[in-house]
C-alpha cells in the first residue's frame, strides 16, 4: 500500500542519530489499569478522557504505517492492555501482519488479571509470549503492592495461557524492604514452572503518593546477593528489550536484569513508544514527544504520517535522565508509566 509513499526513504529502515536501528514499537492502548501498584501510580488516579484516546482503528492505522517503515516487533502495553474495550479487534488486525510476514512478533505486557478470559484468543492470533508482572508470591503482600490485585486469579491466568501455548516471562520490580528477601524464591518458582524472569529497578515516573528512594534497590548491587543463591552465567540471549540475561546454573532458567538507574542500558535502545492518546515518546525517560493524534485527526495522508515518523526518529536522544538518590526524590518525568506504557 505504501510502497510508493516511502520511496524517498530507505525502505524498512528507521535509524536514529546514533546509528541505532529502530525496529521495536511499544503501543500503550490504554492508561487505565485494574491494579494500582504502589511504585507505578497513585490509588486515586485521574485518567485521560476517552475522547482524547486514539480509536482502535486509528491505532491500527498508525501501527501499520510504522510496520511499513520497518518496525518488526510490536508490544501492546498499558495500563493493563486487556482492559481496553474490544482490544481483541486490534490484536486480530495486527495478527494479519504476522501472517503476511510484515511483522515478526506481536506480544503484550500484562498484570495477568484478564488472561483467564483472553488467553486462548491471544494464542489464536499469533501472540506467542507475554510478560506478566508478579512482585510477590505472598497473597497479602501481592495485595499490598498492587492494592487491588488477586494473586490466585493471576496465577490461574498464567496457567490458562501456558496451556494455550503462550510462553510466559515473569516481570518483578525489585523493592528494597518490600520483596527483596523473597526475590530468590520468586526466581526459583518461575524457573520451576518453565518461565524466564526479569527483575526491574523502580523507575522515577509520575507521582505515586510516596518517596521512591525508600524502596529503590540497585540491581547491580543486588546481583551480589543473588550470587549467594545462584551461580549466574552471562549469556547472549536477546528479546529485543533492555534486559541483560544470565543463566542460573542451579535451575537452568534465564534471569534478566533491567537496570535503568544503576547500569544504563541506552546504548542498545531499539524502541520507541506510542501512547494511547497518540503521542510518540522517543525515550521512556525524556519528556520530548511528537503528537500523531492531531495529525491523524486533521485528515493527514499516509505520506504525512510517514514523514513525521521519520522526522521523529531523528529526534531520539542518546539516553534517559533517570536518577534516584537523596538529591533526586522527585519524578524524572511527570507522566506515569501507565501513560507511556511499560
Amino acid at each position: 500500500m505504501t510502497e510508493n509513499i516511502i520511496e524517498n526513504y530507505q525502505k524498512n529502515n528507521l535509524v536514529d542519530p546514533f546509528n541505532r536501528n529502530i525496529n521495536y514499537l511499544r503501543i500503550s492502548v490504554t492508561d487505565r489499569c485494574d491494579f494500582r501498584c504502589v511504585y507505578c501510580m497513585s490509588e486515586n488516579m485521574t485518567f485521560l478522557p476517552k475522547v482524547s484516546l486514539l480509536t482502535l482503528e486509528e491505532l491500527y492505522r498508525l501501527a501499520s504505517l510504522f510496520i511499513d517503515c520497518g518496525i518488526k516487533k510490536i508490544r501492546l502495553t498499558g495500563g493493563e492492555p486487556l482492559v481496553r474495550k474490544n482490544i481483541m479487534w486490534l490484536i486480530e488486525q495486527l495478527s494479519t501482519k504476522i501472517n503476511s510476514n510484515d511483522l515478526e512478533e506481536l506480544t503484550l505486557t500484562s498484570n495477568g488479571s484478564q488472561l483467564i478470559k483472553h488467553a486462548n484468543d491471544l494464542a489464536n492470533n499469533n501472540v506467542r509470549r507475554i510478560n506478566v508482572s508478579i512482585d510477590s508470591l505472598n497473597e497479602d503482600l501481592f495485595k499490598k503492592i498492587t492494592r487491588w490485585g488477586d494473586l490466585k486469579k493471576v496465577i490461574e491466568g498464567i496457567q490458562v495461557a501456558k496451556k494455550a501455548g503462550i510462553r510466559i516471562k515473569i516481570n518483578t520490580v525489585a523493592l528494597k524492604g518490600v520483596n527483596d528477601e523473597e526475590i530468590p524464591n520468586i526466581i526459583k518458582w518461575a524457573h520451576d514452572n518453565d518461565m524466564d524472569i526479569t527483575l526491574i529497578e523502580t523507575m522515577p515516573m509520575g507521582d505515586i503518593d510516596g518517596d521512591r528512594t525508600e524502596n529503590y534497590l540497585s540491581l547491580t548491587e543486588y546481583k551480589e546477593t543473588l550470587k549467594k543463591y545462584f551461580t549466574l552465567r552471562s549469556c547472549d540471549y536477546k528479546t529485543g528489550g533492555p534486559s541483560r540475561y544470565y543463566i542460573c546454573e542451579e535451575t537452568g532458567g534465564v534471569l534478566g536484569l533491567i537496570t535503568p538507574l544503576s547500569h544504563n542500558f541506552c546504548a542498545d535502545c531499539n524502541r520507541v513508544r506510542i501512547t494511547c492518546s497518540g503521542k510518540m515518546y522517543m525515550c521512556l525517560g525524556q519528556d520530548d514527544s511528537v503528537d500523531f493524534n492531531s495529525l491523524m485527526r486533521s485528515q493527514a495522508t499516509d505520506r504525512d504520517i510517514i514523514d513525521l515518523i521519520h522526522q521523529s526518529i531523528r529526534l531520539k536522544p542518546i539516553s534517559h535522565d533517570f536518577k534516584i538518590d537523596k538529591y533526586n526524590t522527585l519524578p524524572a518525568v511527570s507522566r506515569h508509566m501507565s501513560v507511556t506504557g511499560g
